[in-house]
């Protein structure tokens, strides 16, 4: 993220490369995951709660269950970009990955990815789901974090490029190249002081710091709904009259 290396993000090269080496080489390398829980966040934070087994791409019955779907309408693909692994749960480049969503929102299929590359990769994940199911760009939505926006604040966008997120650089370039699928900006400031990025994406938020999210993605997660449900104009107006926790 933001011209942070691989070896910058994961010091012990050794083990690092080796986990990086398992993950890039499977065949699941995303997990999809509907349930209820994804929308109710009284009930399930997204921070360091544990999500239902996921249904791993390659599992058969998950792809005839969707491929059903798929024949009344292509569903949304909803994409959380982040780290695979406990190791990483509940740090600031994992913001974008709550738990998953319903299969549906009033009657549009839904799906969420949560790649199982690490970050700087997404794209071979996002790219082959894409691929796979034939989704139209204008309905594939990327959350990720952004240090270049302050805390808690989000921004929708209909398009764009990768503003030097390693993550969105890699999707764009297994998209061949387009940049014209939306996606949710969730902003975790700048690094304080001198602090090395790589550093500052991989630490945890504190417990204030975890409330407001709390706050700001039940926003996101209600303009996710607007957006699939209604459309995209209506969902970025909301984003930006959204009120966010006065602490």
């Amino acid at each position: 993220m933001y011209g942070i290396s691989s070896a910058a993000l994961f010091p012990r090269s050794s083990s690092a490369a080796a986990i990086g080496r398992r993950h890039l080489s499977s065949k699941s390398l995303f997990s999809i995951s509907p349930s209820s829980n994804w929308w109710n966040l009284g009930k399930s934070s997204v921070f360091g709660s544990p999500s239902p087994s996921p249904c791993i791409f390659n599992n058969k019955a998950m792809a005839s269950s969707i491929s059903t779907v798929e024949e009344k309408a292509k569903p949304w693909l909803l994409v959380g970009l982040g780290n695979p692994g406990k190791r990483y749960t509940g740090t600031r480049h994992n913001v974008s990955t709550p738990s998953p969503p319903p299969s549906l929102i009033g009657d549009v299929p839904v799906m969420l990815a949560k790649p199982q590359t690490f970050m700087n990769a997404s794209g071979e994940s996002v790219g082959a789901i894409v691929s796979y199911y034939k989704i139209p760009l204008k309905q594939v939505l990327v959350m990720f974090d952004d240090m270049d926006l302050p805390f808690a604040k989000l921004r929708l966008l209909p398009k764009g490029g990768h503003g030097g997120h390693n993550g969105m650089r890699s999707i764009i370039n297994h998209l061949k190249g387009s940049k014209d699928f939306p996606r949710l900006r969730i902003g975790i400031g700048r690094p304080p002081g001198k602090m090395d990025p790589a550093s500052f994406v991989l630490r945890p938020f504190n417990r204030e710091e975890r409330q407001e999210l709390d706050f700001t993605l039940q926003n996101g997660l209600e303009a996710v709904r607007i957006l699939v449900h209604d459309d995209f104009n209506k969902s970025a107006t909301f984003v930006n009259t959204a009120k966010s926790l006065q602490l």
